[in-house]
């Protein structure tokens, strides 16, 4: 239409790549992975604490930014796996509230989340998150999924006795099914989306954990400490990429009339 021309609008979270995946799967490994080494390491009410705050720090920039920075984004996650594991797993050594029930409790929060963000907004689609209130809605998403993973890998491993390595496996199967899902029916994106993301933190947490672990409890006595070095800066590297080549920012078209 004559008069008209068409902008683009950059959207607040990153395009859903491959590297997506692999650096949302390595922050979870390094969230599980770093919490273990600073609440052993260090007085574990100043480590929880101290996480706290930088979370809180991140999340404020996240929201500050008018426009997807690969740096920023990424800090946010890495804040929400290292300080999400620590309270998760507070709520079961300091309350001692069963895996089994936290697990619940976190679903039904992710439930909640998740009806009322579709009920608002009308639609649940990454694709779309373009205001505050639908970044929001996002990162309440990621945090009620970061805390009900945590809690679902914790129950698998040490309640259901499956340990690190077979829990690990299961939830590579189970992150993997709904990708092939997609890719042969191409249909239901948002819903194998969703599921995928939520295993993604009991599958980085559980081969973390099979790493760093002692050789009594399972694991291949890497150690924690290790792990966490190595992971933060495979995490730095990939995302230092992107913040140069900006191959994950995606942009959604939008037409003005002049």
């Amino acid at each position: 239409m004559q008069g008209e021309r068409t902008i683009l609008r950059q959207l607040k979270v990153p395009e859903i790549t491959a590297y997506f995946w692999i650096i949302k799967l390595l922050s979870t490994a390094l969230g599980e992975s770093t919490s273990d080494y600073l609440v052993y390491h260090i007085n574990p009410y100043l480590a929880v604490i101290s996480a706290g705050i930088v979370f809180l720090a991140a999340l404020v920039w996240q929201f500050a930014v008018r426009r997807y920075v690969a740096g920023v984004y990424w800090f946010l996650v890495v804040m929400v796996a290292v300080f999400g594991t620590m309270v998760a797993d507070a709520i079961h050594i300091v309350l001692g509230i069963p895996y089994i029930v936290s697990t619940l409790v976190f679903a039904l929060v992710l439930i909640v989340v998740f009806t009322a963000w579709y009920r608002v907004e009308g639609t649940l689609s990454v694709h779309s998150i373009l205001t505050a209130r639908r970044e929001a809605f996002y990162w309440a998403a990621v945090l009620a999924t970061f805390a009900m993973g945590t809690a679902t890998g914790d129950l698998t491993a040490t309640t259901f006795r499956l340990g690190y390595l077979s829990s690990g496996i299961l939830f590579l199967i189970l992150f993997a099914v709904p990708g092939l899902y997609y890719a042969v029916f191409r249909r239901h994106e948002v819903f194998c989306f969703w599921f995928a993301y939520i295993m993604t933190r009991p599958l980085g947490a559980s081969f973390a954990d099979w790493m760093g672990k002692p050789h009594i409890d399972g694991g291949l006595s890497i150690g924690d400490g290790t792990i966490s070095a190595v992971l933060l800066v495979l995490i730095i590297l990939l995302v230092g990429y992107l913040g140069v080549t900006h191959r994950d920012v995606q942009r959604t078209p939008a037409v003005r009339a002049m």
